[in-house]
């Protein structure tokens, strides 16, 4: 026992234990908080890749684990498989990079800057090709493996379809043709 003439031995408060203390050795990741957001947006794109319309579901690349999970999901209708179904699909997730995924939807909903540069582009080629008879010389060159007939075919229909003031079905047909050509080049 310590009286009040003994002076303790014990220190309970060390001053130097803030210059030892570096808080960059501390650190061991992120927080709890930030990889429970980093799960539910992986969840959530999961959710985006289960409601994707059927032609986009078709076309779209996914592992094969995945790709299944999200097919299985699209079948379940009842909520609480539904919603058991999606969180397995976000655990799945965190085993994929979801970038090349999300690259994918986002060409899907038009976001790409990359692939809006590809539309304007074949906006302008569309545009110059019912001007000027040259454009379709320059279009061929720049793209051998365009179907030359069926563009030409296209142009003076549109061409027809514009002086009668007709529904615009060939001028419609000759953007989605250089668009396919242009796809098709790359």
């Amino acid at each position: 026992m310590i009286t009040a003439t003994e002076s303790p031995t014990v220190r309970l408060i060390d001053p130097d234990a803030e210059l030892q203390f570096d808080p960059d050795d501390v650190y061991d990741g992120p927080s709890k908080s930030q990889l429970k957001r980093e799960v539910e947006a992986l969840q959530a794109l999961g959710e985006v890749l289960v409601k994707l319309p059927e032609a986009q579901w078709k076309r779209i690349e996914l592992p094969d684990e995945l790709r299944a999970a999200v097919a299985d999901c699209r079948k379940i209708t009842q909520n609480g498989a539904l919603r058991r179904q999606k969180q397995y699909i976000g655990k799945l997730m965190r085993g994929f990079d979801p970038a090349p995924i999300q690259a994918q939807l986002d060409v899907f909903n038009g976001v790409s800057a990359a692939e809006n540069a590809k539309l304007h582009q074949a906006e302008k080629w569309r545009a110059k090709l019912m001007a000027d008879n040259e454009a379709l010389t320059l279009f061929l060159n720049q793209f051998p493996g365009a179907d030359a007939t069926r563009l030409r075919q296209l142009i003076r229909n549109a061409r027809d379809e514009a002086a009668r003031n007709k529904p615009p079905r060939a001028f419609r047909e000759i953007f989605r043709l250089i668009r396919e050509t242009m796809q098709a080049g790359d």
